[in-house]
């Protein structure tokens, strides 16, 4: 889309009564690929432009937004608007205020026959792995977006993002019962992301897990410590206190952490933080979908609360300065607060303190998904690769559990917090749509909290 015909839409909008108005455009291609074996179940490829409008009337706004990237179609579609006359002058762009990082790489981009290959081998190495792997799922995923965002504050901005991920389920099966597990790596990267990786490495991670899964024992039920994995363990926080911090909740006073900022909210060893502007990673972006800049957020510091993740719209609302923090799915969605790559940083306990202080409790190494509430903080989550720690060990597999609580109590119950760093890759679904997001921690032990298992 040409500067020309965007810098006519947000001349429309502020004469037609809207004291802000905001463009975006992307052109965006992906690819998609499943297998099932040797059986290729899915294979698909499309390109898709479109461009939405927003338009602010004080703190209300409007959002259109089409697949006709014409003058003609993008006109027609904003004749449905009308706010009365405008007088509030549009700033002239500054092309260079806010540029993404992603237009300074070039990503490898791949055929079809090496996506193919590569996800053979993952495949081939993770029935190879053990006798009791019966079969082995790929899925691959990427993305190409280009991707213009302007306003009448004078952001003209672009930014190319690439996105690539590798999903490996395994299969295991013995006497009559079946499990499941996965990895999913994931990068904004390109192709050459296969090259940084050790793909067969992953799959025989994915064949293990599910193995171990088998004869798994029930569960116990009630109060107890809970030990979470590092890497992707960090989804609990995500859903736990997240969304809690995101201004779409907090600028309608629907979240506990509201006009808490300066307190004590967790404990010390609890240090958040969301940062879209981490090198490759899965939840990077250069710029945000408003055109701010994105940066390392410290959202709760050693326990105090320092921020939230603020997007325009509800930054108006709070009084509060953007984070770069808005994302969107893509142009049909009006952008919001969400989150990008978010952890728990580092702490300073080992793995083998942190399970050995536990007499009875469960060790989670990964969750499948969970839910929370941001007004109460209540949320809870689905657990996967399950197991039991007794006497300061880890011990056996057992069925999935369910966790209770609520962020405000849960964060304040961490009283350990290991040196293992790791970050995984995954979605988030809400408002603005289906994002690529990271979550991310060490090993992290909640002293106390609700497990529900299938144990009598």
């Amino acid at each position: 889309m040409n500067q020309s015909l965007i810098e006519k839409i947000l001349d429309y909008a502020v004469s037609h009564g809207g004291d802000f108005a905001e463009v975006f455009y992307e052109d965006t291609e992906k690819s998609d690929i499943l297998l099932f074996g040797e059986k290729i179940l899915n294979c698909s490829s499309g390109r898709e432009r479109g461009v939405g409008i927003r338009i602010f009337s004080g703190l209300q706004s409007t959002y259109l937004h089409t697949s006709d990237c014409s003058e003609k179609g993008i006109f027609q579609l904003m004749s449905s608007w009308n706010g009365g006359k405008g007088t509030i002058p549009r700033e002239s762009f500054s092309v260079d205020r806010k540029t993404g990082k992603g237009q300074k790489h070039f990503w490898e981009k791949a055929g079809m026959e090496r996506k193919l290959e590569m996800m053979r081998r993952g495949i081939c190495a993770g029935k190879d792995t053990d006798s009791a792997i019966t079969q082995m799922r790929a899925k691959y995923i990427d993305m190409d977006q280009w991707v213009t965002i302007a306003n009448t504050e004078g952001v003209f901005a672009r930014d190319h993002r690439m996105k690539t991920r590798l999903h490996l389920t395994a299969y295991a099966e013995a006497d009559g019962e079946c499990q499941t597990s996965y990895v999913g790596p994931g990068a904004m990267k390109g192709f050459e992301f296969y090259d940084q990786i050790d793909v067969e490495a992953y799959a025989r991670k994915a064949a293990m897990s599910a193995k171990a899964l088998l004869h798994a024992k029930p569960c116990p039920t009630g109060r107890m410590p809970v030990v979470i994995g590092n890497g992707f363990g960090g989804l609990f926080f995500h859903e736990a206190c997240g969304h809690s911090l995101e201004a779409s909740s907090v600028a309608k006073n629907a979240s506990e952490f509201c006009g808490k900022i300066g307190e004590k909210v967790a404990s010390e060893k609890v240090t958040l933080i969301d940062d879209g502007s981490m090198e490759g990673h899965w939840g990077s972006l250069g710029i945000d979908d408003e055109g701010e800049s994105v940066r390392k957020n410290v959202l709760i510091e050693h326990g105090v609360l320092k921020g939230y993740m603020i997007d325009r719209l509800n930054g108006q609302r709070m009084q509060m300065e953007p984070t770069g923090s808005a994302r969107r799915e893509n142009y049909r969605f009006a952008p919001t607060s969400r989150m990008t790559n978010t952890y728990i940083a580092p702490g300073d306990d080992s793995v083998e303190k942190i399970i050995g202080g536990v007499e009875h409790g469960i060790y989670v190494k990964s969750i499948n998904a969970g839910s929370v509430l941001p007004s109460t903080g209540e949320f809870n989550f689905n657990t996967s690769e399950t197991f039991l720690i007794e006497h300061g060990e880890i011990t056996v597999p057992v069925h999935s559990a369910t966790l209770i609580g609520t962020g405000g109590d849960i964060l304040k119950k961490v009283d350990m917090v290991g040196t293992d760093y790791e970050i995984g890759q995954g979605f988030c679904y809400a408002a603005s749509g289906a994002l690529y997001i990271s979550a991310g921690q060490p090993t992290v032990r909640v002293s106390e909290m609700t497990v529900g298992g299938d144990a009598s």
